[in-house]
């Protein structure tokens, strides 16, 4: 198949119609003319691209991966072995496996859906990272933070001040005498007692001695 000298599609073919993954191709690029063969590993509709692979023998490289762009590609040929467009030894190697019908396993179906909850997860947990830093606090606090994060898990920051479970906060320079319960009321907010105030004297008092 031949390309337009734009993007190597033809009709308004999308990249992945034109170079199907999986597929052994021969690739002639402008403007040298310079011919490249290859795995079409996969293709990018936003960058014009083409990703090209390409397994190596007698190296301690497994394999040679090119980023094309498709508009530099003057001409574009499938290598059929039934066609003996190329040798089935050269292509088991082209292609880095034993047995060229592996080549027709078909592809995984990916959910577009799981993709997009998984970006949301990534970047809810990206900001919930950034939300645990503190750039008022010094190191220590932000030592002490991360020690009672992973320990009580619900931390957060007010101010220059560390909340904890939002009934205990523990006050800048950060060490076992700065913690308190917070009273609301005459009580404190969640009946935690004085107990859960020493657990997290404890913490800070670890967390201080390894820091020392």
């Amino acid at each position: 198949m031949g390309g337009d000298g734009n993007n190597s599609t033809s009709g308004g073919s999308t990249l992945a119609a034109t170079y199907p993954v999986n597929t052994l191709m021969e690739l002639k690029l402008a403007p040298t003319g310079t011919t490249i063969r290859g795995l079409i590993y996969t293709t990018d509709e936003i960058s014009n691209s083409i990703v090209l692979k390409k397994s190596l023998v007698h190296t301690t490289l497994s394999s040679e991966i090119t980023v094309i762009n498709a508009g530099s590609v003057m001409e574009s040929k499938a290598l059929d072995v039934s066609k003996k467009d190329i040798g089935e030894e050269s292509a088991r190697e082209l292609a880095g496996v034993s047995n060229l019908d592996e080549l027709k396993v078909p592809l995984p179906s990916v959910s577009r859906k799981a993709l997009e909850e998984r970006e949301k997860r990534a970047i809810r947990l990206a900001e919930e990272s950034f939300s645990h830093i503190n750039q008022k606090a010094s190191p220590e606090g932000q030592k002490i933070f991360d020690k009672l994060l992973k320990a009580c898990n619900e931390v957060v920051w007010k101010g220059e001040s560390i909340l904890v479970l939002k009934e205990i906060r523990v006050d800048p320079p950060y060490t076992a005498d700065n913690c308190s319960l917070i009273i609301n009321n005459g009580a404190n907010s969640g009946g935690l007692d004085e107990h859960s105030l020493e657990r997290v004297k404890k913490i800070v008092k670890s967390a201080a001695t390894t820091q020392s």
